[in-house]
């Protein structure tokens, strides 16, 4: 069976994918969906040129669609429609224990044909970080929501001791499941490459500080 997996460029996806490959899944496609007017991933601030870069850099094919959040489910909807007619069979998700999210995805998928898989899902939010870490991938953090995380975590690499820094501060989900914090990954044991990237701006945007990722060829423009 071909699978596609939904991917927002951070470690969830990431780690959900390197399960998925380690089952033995195939995985041809990975699918994103990015705000219209932006350009950029919603909450993640990423863009969609570097999250094509990130599918290059894995292998995979991307199927990239565009929103509003008025529209999200009519898109969703569009995506399922194409990778049905690619063949796909299966679709893989990164969630963990959000259940009204995973509830919402999985009644969508299942009700159009396709097989629904959560390789995450009821773990520990602490244990699947620090896996994500000991596999060798490498993100940094490119949002934070104001209210729920800490804005100095902005722009560090995920590694051990922010980990500890996160499940340390009171309320805080270590995954980052409900929201605190969003993460770009940009090389692993999945990766054919790095994906070169340099920092820009730091702005915010709907309660969320967010650091502007740029392509590492606009280096010196």
């Amino acid at each position: 069976m071909i699978y596609a997996l939904a991917w927002s460029g951070g470690k969830d996806s990431t780690l959900a994918l390197d399960r998925a490959v380690r089952q033995g899944l195939e995985v041809r496609y990975l699918f994103n969906i990015f705000e219209g007017v932006s350009g950029r991933v919603r909450f993640h601030g990423v863009r969609r040129e570097l999250i094509a870069a990130q599918a290059a850099a894995l292998g995979r094919e991307l199927i990239q669609e565009q929103t509003h959040p008025e529209d999200f489910e009519a898109t969703f909807g569009r995506v399922l429609e194409r990778l049905g007619e690619l063949g796909v069979g299966g679709i893989i998700f990164g969630n963990i224990h959000l259940a009204d999210v995973r509830g919402w995805y999985e009644a969508r998928t299942v009700a159009r044909g396709f097989e629904h898989r959560e390789p995450l899902w009821g773990e520990a939010p602490a244990a699947l970080v620090r896996e994500f870490v000991d596999r060798g991938y490498r993100a940094r953090i490119v949002s934070v929501n104001l209210e729920l995380g800490r804005e100095g975590w902005l722009g560090r690499e995920l590694d051990h001791e922010l980990a500890d820094e996160i499940l340390a501060f009171e309320g805080a989900d270590p995954a980052g499941e409900r929201g605190e914090y969003h993460s770009f990954v940009f090389d692993g044991p999945l990766f054919r490459e790095a994906v070169e990237v340099e920092p820009g701006a730091v702005y915010e945007r709907e309660g969320h500080r967010l650091l502007d990722l740029l392509p590492g060829s606009r280096r010196g423009e």
